[in-house]
């Protein structure tokens, strides 16, 4: 049986403040998984629920079943991707977040709204003068309707608009290669710059001619790509990451540089990538993010690796995860590099090989 679904103060706050401008189709875009699913419980008709991660999407899906919401759940790498015009879109933001990916959304929430269709936002801050400013830019005008907790503002779409896509390309240098150019978007790890726990991984991977690689956690793609190039016109490289927007990414810069020997799998769970099949395997968690979520990936990675085969994990936590990875692998060599930990080991069937 649902439960009863409370109304907190920024599910009340929105409702309130947007009475009868909520006309479906409704979508809610991204968000804090409960504070998602108490909304969409709160609204009536056809609610879609947009996230780019799977593991969010699974997380958030757990939530709506909760609170008996019928609203769906749909995943792409962008909100303008979504097959729908929505008479109203719903941003319930965070209070902290990526500044990029907050644009971002306003500009896409833009190009997903029927004529006359209604954009609100909430934010926690009451201060953020972010919203108001970037919401009147995109729609020319923002209303501020009096809230309780935090801040809600509106806004009609009013006329077509180009689309613009907030995106950063970079350079890369590896080695005595040529530089490699990488597209990034806000939402997917690394948006803007080479991270250097990524850079670390790949000036300590070793990745020779003909080898299978796994990049799993793999962002824009930079750690596969880079490795793809070191594997050369023999090689493999297989891709794996929960968020549809860093797959689409990592597809589009492999293809831009020049690797033509590559498949992607979209999953929150390492899916996909078949077993005892690759000689190296690149896995690059996020640095603070859950444990389990790095345990997930050693466990995965070994599976995925042939009899001798080799792996990489970059991390900042490696007291809490080291024990795992012996516990896994048996023997393993910690490398430290620009500040992050590199664990190495080797599957059963040899000893680690020195790198070059």
């Amino acid at each position: 049986m649902p439960r009863a679904v409370p109304i907190v103060s920024p599910v009340h706050d929105l409702l309130s403040a947007l009475g009868d401008r909520l006309l479906g189709p409704i979508a809610i875009v991204l968000g804090a998984s409960g504070h998602v699913a108490r909304l969409a419980a709160r609204l009536t008709g056809d609610v879609v629920c947009y996230q780019m991660d799977l593991h969010s999407a699974r997380q958030l899906q757990d939530d709506l079943n909760t609170f008996g919401s019928g609203a769906r759940v749909v995943t792409a790498p962008d909100l303008w991707d979504v097959p729908a015009d929505f008479r109203t879109v719903i941003y319930p933001a965070p209070e902290r977040g990526e500044r990029s990916l907050k644009l971002d959304v306003i500009e896409q929430a833009y190009h997903v709204l029927q004529p006359r269709g209604t954009f609100a936002v909430h934010t926690p801050r009451d201060a953020d003068q972010l919203f108001p400013d970037q919401v009147k830019k995109v729609f020319g005008r923002v209303h501020h309707p009096a809230a309780g907790e935090g801040r809600v503002l509106w806004a009609q779409r009013q006329e077509d608009g180009p689309r613009r896509r907030h995106e950063i390309s970079y350079h890369v240098r590896f080695g005595e290669g040529p530089s490699l150019v990488f597209a990034s978007r806000p939402g997917v790890f690394s948006f803007g710059y080479f991270d250097n726990g990524a850079r670390a991984l790949v000036e300590t991977m070793d990745v020779r001619p003909g080898d299978r690689v796994l990049d799993i956690g793999c962002g824009v793609g930079t750690n596969g790509i880079i490795a793809a190039r070191l594997a050369g016109p023999n090689g493999h490289v297989a891709f794996v990451d929960s968020n549809l927007r860093a797959i689409a990414l990592t597809e589009l810069n492999a293809r831009a540089n020049g690797v033509t020997n590559f498949e992607t799998f979209a999953s929150a769970t390492v899916e996909g990538p078949p077993a005892a099949s690759f000689d190296v395997v690149l896995a690059n968690p996020p640095y603070f993010a859950q444990q389990s979520i790095a345990r997930l990936f050693i466990e995965r990675g070994r599976q995925a690796l042939k009899p001798c085969g080799r792996f990489y994990l970059v991390t900042k936590q490696p007291d809490a995860i080291g024990p795992f990875m012996a516990e896994t692998f048996g023997a393993t060599e910690v490398v430290e590099r620009r500040g992050y930990v590199i664990l190495c080991a080797t599957a059963p069937g040899s000893t680690f090989h020195d790198r070059r």
